[in-house]
């Protein structure tokens, strides 16, 4: 039996169906096609969400016996959502809906979500969706051996999931190939148009400025922080963080607080945005700057126009703009002297035996006590991007390989003694202590917490010069002022915009250290009584 022939034929009819199919969608209103993305959108949404709910869960009530299967259910789901992610229909519907998005002004819903969803679409159909099963699986596994290898100083357990980590990075990397670097394509994937040697010289910049600062106050004697530690209930001190995220503006109609190894904000929604923190019954702060912090995140993924729910658009723009965020409500707000001088009276009445004698200069003192220290969370405003500077070049080094990942510990603890001037004794506060290179892949992450802290003053800036009475409201436990000014020029607009057309909007100008290093001067030149211009 000849069957080629019927092959052909078949083959024909085919192409005609899919042409007529073609010619029929093209005919169709852009509106129509428009209405076919956002649904096709939504459903990659959906699955992304679905996943972050299973990341959440691992982190918080999971039991330890769930870890296998949840790392082959987020594999399963991150596979679907990228096949979702590279179907060609989606890429057609891009293409037919470009003279569309050209029509219409730039910075409007539907060009953005247009202009959003292409780029994004050009990034995804480089990855293979083998690729993105076999980096989620890893990052869970890695994930729940890293919370029992951290508590048993236990590297050695973790030395095979970091070399794989590495391995998976540069394999990312290489799908972004030619690039001039090889953390480039890793960097740009949480910071649109950044680059590594962008982020270097940002760092030798900040760098040059910070260490005089440091050492400034490093010969003052230390502020004493004793009245921190005692004893402080759990219940007590999550009610007291919750009571004052929720004066910030978050909502715990769309969002909770639950307890994790290490505190983040998830969003599986508009109506459900979550944050969780850490509590030592020891020691005051950890579990209110924790919540804080992870706080201005949720206010950011809170404050996203409703309309661009469910699509590309409908998050935050980028990783250090995020940053900025919880860096500025648990930092320049949150550590800051007008919020205490409303919180201070509240903080003796919910801690008496503890904070009765204290008084208000000596607490203030405490909380932004300027010391080296070993852990990064705990590090203070002025020696922390110290800690970020050295896992960059870290890992950095480890893409390169020019560090093998074994000698990792011993390289940890020898830049920490040339930066810090102290050195771990193990690696559970050495280079287990953070969770980043432990969730699947190594490098891109840490410089948005130094670019967070920078935009952090520079967006506070902007808003006191728009509403220069905020100070004196924050002192009256009144922040809406201050939300309102975020949510207008940065929050409505979710992805819109890139990080650096985001700054311009909201500041005038593009990405500066100057309003740090001015923050940093006055506030820690009164606490130190210090002459600190440059």
């Amino acid at each position: 039996m000849n069957t080629t022939g019927k092959t052909k034929a078949g083959t024909g009819v085919a192409r005609a169906r899919a042409a007529t199919a073609k010619g029929t969608r093209n005919r169709q209103p852009a509106e129509t096609k428009l209405a076919e993305l956002k649904r096709r959108l939504l459903e990659i949404s959906d699955l992304a969400a679905a996943r972050s709910v299973l990341r959440w869960d691992q982190a918080t009530y999971m039991p330890r016996g769930g870890a296998h299967a949840r790392a082959r259910q987020g594999a399963t789901l991150s596979r679907l959502a990228h096949e979702k992610s590279v179907d060609a229909v989606l890429g057609t519907l891009l293409d037919e809906l470009s003279p569309y998005a050209a029509g219409l002004p730039y910075d409007s819903d539907e060009a953005s979500l247009i202009r959003i969803a292409r780029r994004d679409f050009e990034k995804a159909i480089k990855l293979p969706s083998a690729y993105v099963a076999r980096a989620s699986a890893l990052g869970s596994a890695s994930y729940d051996a890293w919370t029992r290898a951290r508590p048993a100083n236990d590297f050695a357990a973790m030395l095979p999931f970091l070399e794989k980590a590495v391995d998976l990075s540069r394999e990312y990397a290489g799908f972004f190939a030619p690039y001039k670097h090889v953390a480039d394509p890793l960097i740009d994937a949480d910071e649109e148009g950044m680059t590594t040697d962008l982020v270097r010289s940002l760092f030798a910049e900040l760098r040059s400025e910070l260490v005089p600062i440091v050492r400034a106050i490093s010969d003052q004697p230390v502020p004493g922080d004793g009245c921190l530690r005692g004893s402080f209930s759990e219940p007590a001190q999550l009610d007291f963080s919750l009571s004052v995220v929720k004066q910030f503006g978050y909502d715990t109609d769309r969002g909770r607080l639950d307890k994790t190894h290490h505190p983040f904000c998830a969003k599986f929604s508009a109506g459900d945005v979550r944050i969780t923190t850490r509590v030592d019954e020891k020691h005051f702060g950890d579990a209110l700057f924790s919540t804080m912090h992870e706080s201005g995140h949720a206010l950011y993924e809170q404050g996203v126009a409703a309309p661009l729910e469910g699509t590309p658009l409908g998050t935050g723009t980028s990783a250090g703009v995020h940053e900025s965020q919880s860096r500025l409500w648990e930092n320049v707000v949150g550590r800051g002297r007008a919020f205490w001088e409303h919180f201070y009276p509240v903080l003796r009445d919910t801690f008496p035996d503890q904070f009765r004698q204290i008084g208000f200069e000596t607490f203030c003192r405490a909380i932004n006590k300027v010391q080296r220290s070993l852990i990064r969370t705990d590090a203070d405003e002025v020696t922390y991007n110290l800690h970020i500077m050295m896992r960059f070049d870290l890992e950095l080094e480890l893409l390169e390989g020019h560090l093998r990942v074994r000698d990792l510990p011993e390289a940890w603890r020898a830049r920490m003694q040339a930066d810090l001037g102290l050195a771990p004794a193990d690696d559970r506060e050495g280079c287990l202590q953070d969770v980043h290179w432990y969730g699947g892949t190594v490098g891109g992450g840490f410089q948005s917490y130094t670019i967070g802290n920078i935009l952090s003053a520079q967006f506070y800036a902007a808003a006191l010069e728009a509403r220069p009475g905020i100070p004196l409201e924050i002192a009256k436990g009144e922040f809406g002022t201050l939300h309102r000014w975020l949510r207008e020029q940065l929050y409505q607009h979710g992805r819109k915009f890139q990080p650096g057309e985001l700054v311009m909007r909201a500041t005038g100008e593009p990405m500066s250290t100057t309003p740090y290093l001015a923050y940093l001067r006055a506030k820690y030149g009164e606490l130190y009584r210090l002459d600190l211009a440059s």
